[in-house]
């Protein structure tokens, strides 16, 4: 009996656990609550795996109501030449006769239309050299453009076509878009029409170091950006314009993942010069220095700052002066915008006007300090017959150079005199007769005959002058 007892416990326990194993690994598992977290796969240990982060898009975002609003808004720009082809061998020969007049498309761009009447804004180089300006709209109509203003060291200009009720872009605030913030750039690629493609802020306040003598402040993103998106359109998630999509860094002339956008803000200071004064009024804050990096802030006195912007002069009789910056002082913030480099600063002051007050945050003696400074105007004259920008000479300047009166030549626009003459060197006479200040030279300039030629006499840092003639 007993024996009888222990083989059915032994029965008894063999059936339970077969019965627990079928439910383990037969039955199936009931689902188990979800983890308000999402999974995400990690890559085998040891094992390196490169992800694109930039175009994995959220599951709640849509680019779509900012793509479809902003095609309606971005315009394909072509630059066209007009020329005359010779109509028989004699006007071949000897050029006479008007010959059959001929078009060519120089280049194509884009544009962004600003207003309902038919304000558009583009690049510069995209219509530099046109006879002709050619627009089409994403519908399909076209329409000659006039251009209204220039502004090559921003390269911007801006357009009008003779229409009403477009659809037109708002401007968005490009001073306060975050890093790795979702953009988009609508262009004409290649000539391929509204083209959208997307990507984030790479970074801001970005110098390309060119020497274009562009001002240099731009957005960075890694947004596909290639021949023929210059001009186009970089929006937010809003469709907000806050850019105008303008160079890329390449080895190949495409797009290897670097595209770079003029600020928004700036664009729209400009533009509203253009239609105003029909010249862009540039704002000063009156300071000159150096970027403050890891690499350099050893080798100013009792700084332990490794950013910001590190004061060497303050202009004679400038704003800054007025509020009381001095040499040695570091600015780290204009407004609520931090200043890191002189590219941060300049496309801060490149979007204000002469006449505005900034809060200037700064470092002196190891203290946070800060000011109202009033920007001034800078005044300048460019001198087209020669390629060259003047603008008045400080009291400093003058001394440094042994001269009594002259301006500076702060810009070389012209390449073949950049290989002769240096810039910040001092002219001091213009047509044989002695200039002080810019209004001078534009009195001069003015008042000289066609046919007569101009000559320009130069001061350089040695004290040596030349005298060179344009004809």
């Amino acid at each position: 009996m007993k024996k009888f007892a222990s083989y059915l416990s032994i029965a008894i326990l063999g059936s339970m656990i077969s019965l627990g194993a079928y439910h383990l690994m037969l039955e199936p598992q009931k689902e188990q609550p979800k983890s308000e977290v999402a999974a995400f796969n990690q890559p085998p240990k040891n094992q390196n795996v490169a992800y694109n982060y930039s175009n994995i898009v959220p599951e709640d975002f849509n680019f779509t109501e900012a793509a479809n609003s902003t095609v309606n808004k971005v315009v394909h720009v072509k630059n066209v030449s007009t020329y005359s082809r010779p109509q028989s061998f004699f006007e071949y020969y000897f050029g006479q006769g008007s010959g059959e007049p001929q078009k060519a498309v120089r280049g194509i761009g884009s544009g962004v239309i600003i207003t309902p009447d038919g304000y558009i804004v583009t690049n510069h180089h995209v219509i530099k050299g046109a006879s002709e300006v050619e627009i089409t709209l994403n519908n399909n109509e076209t329409y000659k453009a006039e251009v209204i203003g220039n502004a090559p060291e921003n390269d911007l200009a801006l357009l009008k076509i003779d229409a009403q009720g477009l659809d037109y872009i708002s401007f968005g605030d490009s001073d306060h878009i975050n890093l790795g913030e979702w953009v988009l750039a609508v262009g004409n690629p290649f000539n391929l029409t509204s083209t959208v493609t997307a990507g984030i802020v790479s970074a801001k306040g970005r110098s390309l170091d060119e020497s274009n003598n562009m001002i240099q402040s731009f957005i960075q993103t890694d947004a596909a950006v290639n021949p023929g998106n210059s001009g186009g359109a970089l929006v937010n998630a809003k469709g907000e314009l806050i850019g105008i999509n303008t160079a890329i860094t390449s080895r190949t002339g495409s797009y290897v993942g670097y595209s770079f956008a003029i600020p928004s803000n700036n664009v729209k200071k400009i533009v509203e010069d253009l239609i105003e004064y029909g010249n862009v009024q540039k704002a000063i804050l009156g300071v000159r220095g150096t970027d403050i990096t890891p690499e350099n802030y050893k080798q100013f006195e009792d700084l332990e700052q490794t950013q910001g912007f590190y004061v060497a002069k303050i202009d004679d009789g400038s704003g800054a002066e007025k509020a009381g910056l001095k040499a040695k002082d570091v600015i780290i913030k204009l407004d609520d915008i931090k200043i890191r480099k002189f590219s941060d600063l300049s496309g801060f002051i490149s979007s204000k006007n002469p006449g505005d007050q900034v809060l200037v945050t700064y470092i002196r003696n190891g203290e946070i300090k800060t000011t109202t400074v009033t920007l001034d105007k800078y005044e300048y004259y460019r001198i087209k017959e020669i390629g060259v920008e003047v603008v008045n000479a400080t009291k400093d300047e003058l001394k440094s150079f042994g001269v009594e009166s002259g301006v500076k030549i702060s810009q070389i626009i012209n390449k073949r005199l950049k290989k002769s003459i240096p810039e910040g060197i001092i002219i001091t006479k213009v047509n044989n007769e002695t200039v002080k200040n810019i209004n001078d030279v534009k009195q001069l300039i003015k008042n000289k005959k066609i046919y007569e030629s101009l000559s320009i006499k130069f001061v350089g840092v040695n004290g040596k002058t030349e005298t060179y003639v344009f004809k």
